[in-house]
């Protein structure tokens, strides 16, 4: 065994498996796409039951490794591809799927790898890049406008002192240009308050807003779930784990107003696209959250939410209603850089 691939899968905690495997019911065989395969601990479980073929998506060129080994040893029951689930109907248009799988956010493979500067322990360069990106968190900070960093860290962060901490890297890059981790932890933590929870790094949400952005994940996840209502066969499920507030908002606001039993509008507004069509079954599931041994195990689940939905027999309409209701968040990412 390949020792690098080994540690990688074992770094890997997939979150919420046993609740996935229960709602996904693997039991009966089908197709699933797993759309952020990391470690691929979601596939693995999946794969047990005899009859199911999974077909994994990630961005990450470092999971290729642990893709091929899953290869040799599912063969034709498992296929790899290294792509954003954005564009997962490049590999799906005449499948057949049950299930589609999203856990978003950034896997503990991607965390622990100092040399990615995905964490705040790291004195690497400023990278945060998830695979297939255009630009790296050092080249933001770098280059875009003050305004800009205030928006992106105020609004993807939800960080109250955005304007500071902004403020602080545009004076500090024009001395030297910020290439390090630790660089930008300090100048984060000179422009927070010093009244901070101490359970909480004041990197945090700094941190968050630019690996959202670099990755354009909000961009990626509007896109795929849509992607994913469409390629869906009647019937079939799609469930999403997330770990903020912001992936959780569009989650549910998708699920709920496009569902068979949302709330219907007063008579005397204008009718809207999603009064006209839904594309899932009857929603009425509250966000399912790790169990406490879960988060005994692995303290990063604390914040995982997971949610889930049917989708209906109805002909699938773009909804353009969820693009109109986020669209503050795409034409952020949108930012040329």
């Amino acid at each position: 065994m390949n020792s690098q691939t080994s540690s990688l899968e074992f770094s890997h905690f997939p979150v919420m498996l046993s609740e996935i495997i229960q709602i996904s019911n693997p039991k009966k065989g089908g197709l699933f796409v797993d759309c952020t395969f990391g470690g691929g601990g979601y596939s693995k479980a999946l794969l047990e039951f005899q009859k199911t073929k999974v077909i994994a998506i990630d961005r990450d060129s470092n999971v290729i490794s642990i893709a091929n080994k899953f290869k040799k040893k599912f063969k034709n029951r498992f296929q790899f591809y290294q792509l954003r689930f954005s564009q997962m109907e490049t590999v799906l248009r005449k499948e057949n799927v049950d299930t589609i799988i999203l856990d978003l956010g950034l896997s503990s493979i991607q965390l622990n790898n100092l040399d990615r500067g995905f964490s705040f322990k790291s004195k690497k360069n400023l990278d945060m890049t998830m695979g297939l990106t255009d630009k790296s968190a050092q080249y933001v900070i770098n280059n875009l406008s003050e305004s800009q960093l205030v928006s992106i860290i105020r609004i993807l962060g939800e960080e109250k002192d955005a304007k500071k901490i902004a403020r602080n890297i545009a004076k500090a890059r024009v001395e030297k240009e910020i290439t390090r981790v630790d660089e930008l932890v300090n100048i984060i933590e000179k422009s927070k308050k010093k009244n901070f929870s101490p359970k909480i790094n004041p990197s945090t949400k700094t941190f968050q807003a630019l690996r959202i952005f670099v990755n354009k994940e909000i961009t990626e996840l509007i896109n795929g779930i849509i992607k994913a209502s469409q390629i869906l066969k009647p019937g079939g499920k799609i469930l999403i784990v997330s770990f903020h507030s912001i992936e959780d908002k569009i989650i549910k606001y998708f699920f709920k107003n496009f569902s068979k039993n949302r709330s219907k509008p007063s008579r005397y507004l204008p009718e809207t696209q999603n009064d006209n069509f839904c594309l899932f079954d009857n929603y009425s599931h509250k966000a399912i959250k790790p169990s406490k041994n879960e988060i005994k195990k692995n303290n990063p689940s604390r914040s995982a939410k997971l949610r889930y939905a049917t989708r209906s027999n109805q002909k699938f309409i773009f909804p353009t209603d969820l693009i109109k209701k986020f669209n503050k968040y795409l034409n952020l990412e949108a930012i040329n850089v």
